[in-house]
């Protein structure tokens, strides 16, 4: 009743390693879901960062402009308020800090965000400051219409 235990200790796996080497392929399965995850949360939060001045853009079917970097966002809301980026300045402190804040000169990019119920003439207003104070380079921001 002699049993040998060396064939039994190995077993049918002991040789596939043996015959094949070890595994070395990359299990992308967890990589995958990562991404997938990351996906989602940047899909959540890239409209978050956009402006945080909440306005109600007016609703045209205008094509939008390529952009390569960041544009100098000029608000002007509901009431009148004028916001340069996030901050709310006063009309005659606008081309300074615009100065300030420029990058590229007069030739950086402004994207103009004006609220559907603001006054026309406060808006002509910021356009005709901007424009006094040299930069041309100045867009109209709307909101696509929804089908």
């Amino acid at each position: 009743m002699g049993m040998s235990t060396t064939r039994s200790s190995r077993g049918r796996r002991g040789r596939r390693f043996r015959r094949h080497g070890l595994n070395a392929e990359i299990n992308v399965t967890p990589l995958v879901d990562v991404m997938l995850v990351l996906l989602i949360v940047f899909m959540i939060a890239a409209p978050l960062l956009s402006v945080g001045v909440p306005v109600e853009l007016p609703k045209t079917d205008a094509k939008s402009l390529p952009s390569q970097q960041e544009p100098i966002t000029i608000t002007v809301d509901e009431e009148g308020g004028v916001f340069l980026q996030d901050t709310e300045v006063t009309l005659d402190l606008l081309v300074e800090r615009l100065v300030a804040i420029s990058g590229n000169g007069y030739e950086e990019r402004i994207y103009l965000r004006a609220d559907e119920d603001s006054d026309y003439g406060a808006v002509m207003k910021v356009m005709a400051r901007v424009n006094a104070a040299g930069f041309s380079n100045l867009g109209l921001v709307t909101d696509p219409i929804s089908k």
